[in-house]
């Protein structure tokens, strides 16, 4: 029976992100595990970059069943989650279930991987402080004020978190990723 990795996200997180998690956590092996606020088909977005924006443009992303809802998570069951970009994270972040999950796999030693605006669940579970992260940039600042020190890295690992900026970090954050399941 493969291992699983969890992925926490719902509507408005970040299509890219969680279909390239989903293969290639399949790839190497891996059962990937989506969780939600409830079991359904989740409304996705794309962030993209247009050069002559100062921020991300939202587009209208796909459409992706989740496995599963987060009172259903039993954290001893998987290897490590994985906190999903996109707008998700700026209300899961005051979901308490999301919270206690984080802080679980945190207690537990296991892996934690964040991507994107994902840093902002790291920051409400309490998990930030005195770290080296990294996140999207203009998210940077709810991260200092948490009390992590932000490093404009694509990806970056401390202990183990493993966090990365946007999707357009995936070869480095994955290569991190794979690098501590595999040795760690």
């Amino acid at each position: 029976m493969p291992k699983k990795i969890l992925i926490i996200t719902d509507d408005a997180g970040e299509s890219l992100e969680i279909y390239y998690a989903q293969q290639r956590f399949l790839e190497a092996g891996y059962k990937p595990v989506i969780a939600a606020t409830q079991r359904k088909l989740l409304h996705c977005v794309i962030h993209d970059f247009e050069p002559d924006w100062n921020t991300y443009v939202e587009r209208p992303g796909y459409r992706i069943q989740s496995d599963l809802a987060f009172g259903r998570v039993n954290v001893r069951d998987y290897e490590a989650v994985l906190l999903i970009g996109g707008r998700a994270p700026e209300f899961l972040r005051h979901d308490p279930k999301v919270v206690r999950i984080v802080r679980d796999f945190h207690r537990h030693g296991k892996w934690i991987f964040s991507v994107c605006h994902g840093i902002q669940i790291l920051i409400a579970a309490n998990l930030v402080k005195g770290r080296k992260l990294t996140c999207y940039r203009n998210v940077r600042m709810e991260l200092e004020l948490g009390g992590g020190t932000w490093v404009d890295r694509q990806s970056v690992v401390d202990g183990r978190i493993v966090s990365a900026q946007t999707w357009e970090s995936h070869p480095e954050f994955y290569r991190d990723i794979f690098a501590g399941l595999n040795g760690g």
